[in-house]
């Protein structure tokens, strides 16, 4: 059985979450707070959250970012905000889907499911000895194919060698000129700026918004990185 945390200030839509999920068949467990939402994580074996985003105190921010420094559990966001800027900030700062209130119940179960569903998939066992992950990005390196969300992505042999040595080094910035002598095997001699091409089309093959990316970050006169901390 699926075990569901919710997470809202508001206990009537706590209650009717529950009644939903349970009536669905899921176990859940019940928070009104961001503290404490986190502390029935720690101590509880759970497969999703359901996380308002705004909430006294802890926000929802605050607790995916916590959340997200640790764990790939799916998140959903709840929301009042349905502005296409809002979707895109909560998607960007790691939840997995965003669901605006007042939320129609069969839709909100079927967004459930589907989470649940590549959860199941792709990231609730640790990642095998030939696989590299990164919140939604799945690269199994025996087959050299690369997923995000469950989707297949097509990436060259020059943006797949990048992705590699990223996902290998999670947090390591690395100077374009040292991807491009690890990536090519040669001296780069000026073609180094070539990576920021790489890294425009990687962005825009596995970036919600690549204006804004959640992975593939510039540190600005050092490199690229790929950052985890809100994946």
């Amino acid at each position: 059985m699926h075990r569901i945390l919710i997470c809202d200030d508001e206990r009537d839509i706590v209650s009717a979450l529950k009644i939903y999920l349970e009536a669905e068949g899921y176990d859940c467990l019940c928070s009104y707070g961001g503290e404490e939402a986190l502390q029935l994580l720690d101590e509880n074996d759970v497969q999703l959250v359901l996380l308002d985003i705004m909430m006294p105190g802890m926000d929802g921010i605050e607790v995916i970012n916590r959340i997200r420094a640790s764990s790939n559990v799916p998140v959903i966001f709840l929301s009042a905000k349905a502005e296409d800027t809002d979707k895109i900030l909560g998607l960007n700062l790691g939840a997995d889907d965003y669901v605006t209130k007042p939320f129609n119940p069969v839709e909100l179960m079927a967004r459930v499911r589907s989470q649940l569903r590549r959860y199941t998939m792709l990231g609730a066992s640790m990642p095998k000895e030939n696989e590299l992950r990164a919140g939604g990005i799945l690269m199994d390196d025996r087959e050299k194919t690369v997923f995000l969300d469950g989707e297949p992505v097509k990436l060259t042999p020059t943006e797949y060698d990048i992705l590699h040595l990223l996902l290998k080094n999670p947090g390591k910035v690395f100077r374009p000129d040292d991807i491009y002598r690890r990536v090519r095997n040669e001296e780069p001699y000026g073609a180094e700026s070539s990576i920021a091409v790489h890294i425009r089309h990687l962005r825009e093959k596995l970036e919600i918004n690549p204006a804004e990316p959640r992975y593939i970050k510039a540190v600005w006169g050092q490199g690229y990185k790929l950052e985890r901390g809100k994946e």
